[in-house]
This record gives C-alpha cells, sequence and structure tokens, in this order.
C-alpha cells in the first residue's frame, strides 16, 4: 500500500468539521493505531496527530467526548486553532493548553475514535484490523509488568465500550499491518455504500 496515495485521496475528501478533513484511526488497545497514524500524517506532509490519551484521565478512560467537542470540535467548526489541554498520567492533573491548528487534515488516532458522538465531524474513519486478544498481548508486552493491573482494567472497560459504541461497522477502511507496510482494506461502511448502489441501480424504475 502506498501511504502516499492513500494521503492524496484523503486531502481530496470534502472538509468534514470546518475547513478541516478529520480522520480517525480507531482500533483496540495494542493494534498499532500510533505508529500508523504518526506514518499516515507524515506522507499528509506533517499533518497535526491528537491522541485521545491526551483527552483521558485514569478516572474516565472512555469519557473524553466532551473535552473533545469543546477543545477541539467546536473551534475546528469555526476555522479556529484548537487548544486542548493533555493530561499528564504520572501528576493525574491537565497540564497548559496545547494548539492544534486547523489544518487541511487532522489526525485523532485512540481507542474509541469513531464513536456515534464523534462520526457526524468525521471525513474518514480507518480502523485497525487486529483482534483484540493479539492487540492486548501486544499491549501488554510494550507496556511491561509493571502496567499489568492498568491492562487488567482495561481491557474490560474496552470490552464494555465497543459493546455499547462499536466503531468497526463504520469504518471506511480496515487498515492491516502486514510484514512490510500496510494493506488498505475496504471498511464496512464502504461495502454497505457499495450495496446501496448496486440494489438501488437493480430496482425497478416506475414507468415514468
Amino acid at each position: 500500500m502506498d501511504l502516499l496515495d492513500r494521503a492524496a485521496a484523503l486531502r481530496a475528501l470534502p472538509p468534514s468539521c470546518g475547513p478541516v478533513r478529520l480522520v480517525a484511526v480507531d482500533g483496540h488497545a495494542g493494534s498499532g493505531k500510533s505508529t500508523f497514524a504518526t506514518r499516515l500524517a507524515a506522507a499528509l506532509d506533517g499533518a497535526p496527530v491528537l491522541h485521545t490519551d491526551d483527552l483521558a484521565t485514569h478516572q474516565e478512560p472512555f469519557a473524553w467526548t466532551e473535552r473533545l467537542a469543546e477543545q477541539v470540535i467546536a473551534p475546528f467548526s469555526r476555522g479556529e486553532t484548537a487548544h486542548y489541554r493533555p493530561y499528564d498520567w504520572h501528576a493525574r492533573v491537565f497540564g497548559p493548553p496545547r494548539p492544534l491548528p486547523a489544518a487541511p487534515v487532522v489526525l485523532v488516532e485512540g481507542v474509541g475514535t469513531g464513536r456515534r458522538a464523534l462520526r457526524p465531524h468525521l471525513a474518514a474513519l480507518l480502523w485497525m484490523e487486529r483482534e483484540p486478544e493479539a492487540s492486548w498481548v501486544r499491549g501488554r508486552h510494550r507496556d511491561g509488568p509493571e502496567l499489568s493491573a492498568f491492562w487488567d482494567g482495561w481491557t474490560v472497560a474496552e470490552t464494555r465500550h465497543f459493546a455499547a459504541d462499536p466503531s468497526r461497522p463504520f469504518a471506511d477502511a480496515l487498515i492491516r499491518e502486514r510484514q512490510v507496510g500496510y494493506e488498505w482494506l475496504p471498511g464496512p461502511a464502504e461495502a454497505a455504500a457499495e450495496d446501496l448502489i448496486l440494489t438501488d441501480r437493480d430496482r425497478p424504475r416506475p414507468p415514468y
């Protein structure tokens, strides 16, 4: 997969949040979202990347929708630079405001970025195609045994989140990591749209 070609296709999408094409990179924890987002951002000539880890907290790992709406979505919708306050996971407090420009394409990366409340503001939803258990094993190995208790709680919270508010069924593309690079596959949303077009085309037309 040539990320430069995919980046060009994302730039060609209509703006979804003011002048911004907001692109979500969702998937299970440990599925490779951050690495992929970094590489895609580079193909987009350094597009800004917002990590939802900067919006979540220990007490609210998934309840960051309001913060995202107020600090990012609202200013983007006005064509303004956003300012969000990244959470310090060691001090357990929010830090000083950090600017996020209303660039032509902005990536928002993290578990749950394809959630129901955010989808109306997205130009595209990309899903990292890796099974939850395989993702979690990878994440645990990355973070080490000192975060084992955190992962025990996280997997339960993540499972509950996606059961109540799934993202994958609405993905425009499934991103599968390969030995070298990535495979970009049509997502359930794209397949459903194609089926709808074919169904509509094949439907008998009224005689007028």
